[in-house]
């Protein structure tokens, strides 16, 4: 069972992929089919929602089949609960395109759905028993309505950045033009991590190393990338030997911190690769590159529908991430609240989007102001998903 689950994962995948090729014919290739613009859009917008359906149905059988073989629900690690925020993320998606029909937010938000789910990969994907603290019928309650809320907003980004590369002034270089382009940066800084993973993976690469913790017990870590960041006052045990280069903080505290540290340094260096590889073909800023497909985008619509994914993932995100997430806190840990950092993080998220809706509603911030706060709120989110989970110790280190 377990087995069949990871195939149907892979299975959806590479639906995924296709959905946001053909979403991206659907804007991108109406120069080549000569044909009417409207009939074009429509013709594969119609595909790229098929496509995105079907993949969602796969990646839906993924989660039984995986809470069938676990006996649990599968978000109780990175690897489960990523792969259910990508999920998340296309089910929003398929819900806002049947409101709106906006083939532009399939181009943007599928793409960034696949990367989260690939991003997922990189994490061990073993089904292991729950920890004491998880086993409690809150767990599937409170993760899954906070990934769905987190879903939702992400597609408040998508919208957001479509609005940005649509308006945004690319005949000189600006404010605007840099951190546009840093979005581009962080994107492909993801994909490139993925990249560098599996393919360190598929060639073998491992190496371990031991230290000892804060609470004098006798660590081991194994390595799948080069050692770039080691632990402190950590021994080279076998494997590749490589590094490491330097030593990790003292004051990074968390469950296995160096090797997590390890990843961003690669994540970074990697982006930075790949992204100069990408500037060096296109000649010119991503953002301006892609400007010329989107003028024909109705603005007030994606400002719209960014608006409306915070307006319908606001409240979601609030009961999972913060009433439920305080129920189960208290069952688990007899308190309600405790300034974990991940609870910490999940304040700090709920603050910013209802300052973003009464700076929306009260103050008239739309258009441009009101996207680059759903950019940033999505980067909100994944220092919560990658920073806080991967650096951070705290009582949710066992994610």
């Amino acid at each position: 069972m377990a087995q069949l689950s990871s195939n149907l994962l892979y299975v959806a995948f590479f639906i995924y992929f296709a959905a946001s090729i053909v979403f991206a014919i659907s804007l991108f290739g109406k120069k080549w089919r000569k044909s009417d613009e409207v009939t074009h859009s429509k013709k594969w917008g119609m595909w790229g929602f098929a496509l995105s359906t079907v993949g969602f149905l796969f990646q839906l059988s993924y989660f039984i089949t995986r809470w069938i073989a676990a006996g649990h629900a599968p978000v109780s690690n990175l690897f489960e609960f990523t792969t259910f925020f990508g999920m998340a993320m296309v089910f929003a998606f398929l819900i806002i395109y049947l409101i709106y029909k906006s083939n532009v937010i399939g181009v943007f938000a599928m793409p960034v759905a696949i990367i989260v789910i690939a991003y997922a990969s990189v994490f061990p994907s073993d089904i292991q028993p729950l920890i004491p603290a998880l086993q409690s019928n809150w767990l599937k309650i409170h993760v899954t309505t906070a990934a769905l809320g987190e879903g939702i907003l992400s597609i408040s980004f998508a919208a957001g950045l479509v609005y940005l590369v649509k308006t945004v002034n690319q005949s000189k270089a600006s404010k605007s033009t840099f951190w546009l382009e840093f979005v581009m940066y962080s994107l492909i800084s993801t994909i490139a991590f993925v990249v560098l993973s599996l393919g360190f993976e598929a060639a073998g690469y491992s190496s371990t190393y031991q230290f000892v913790d804060q609470n004098e017990q006798q660590i081991t870590v194994d390595y799948t990338l080069p050692a770039i960041a080691g632990p402190t006052d950590g021994q080279y045990v076998s494997g590749n030997e490589f590094g490491p280069l330097f030593e990790a903080p003292g004051w990074m505290k968390g469950e296995k911190a160096a090797h997590k540290l390890n990843t961003l340094i690669w994540s970074i260096f990697g982006g930075l690769i790949l992204y100069g590889l990408v500037r060096l073909i296109l000649r010119k800023r991503i953002g301006a590159a892609i400007q010329p497909a989107l003028k024909n985008v109705n603005e007030e619509l994606v400002d719209e529908i960014q608006y409306r994914a915070v307006a319908i993932g606001f409240p979601v995100f609030t009961l999972g991430a913060l009433i439920f997430a305080m129920i189960w806190a208290q069952a688990a840990w007899t308190r309600f609240w405790g300034w974990d950092p991940k609870e910490v993080w999940a304040l700090v998220t709920f603050l910013f989007y209802a300052a973003y809706l009464h700076l929306r509603l009260s103050r008239g911030w739309q258009g441009e102001k009101s996207a680059w706060l759903a950019v940033v709120g999505f980067v909100i989110i994944m220092l919560n998903l990658v920073v806080v989970n991967l650096v951070i110790s705290g009582l949710h280190s066992y994610a």
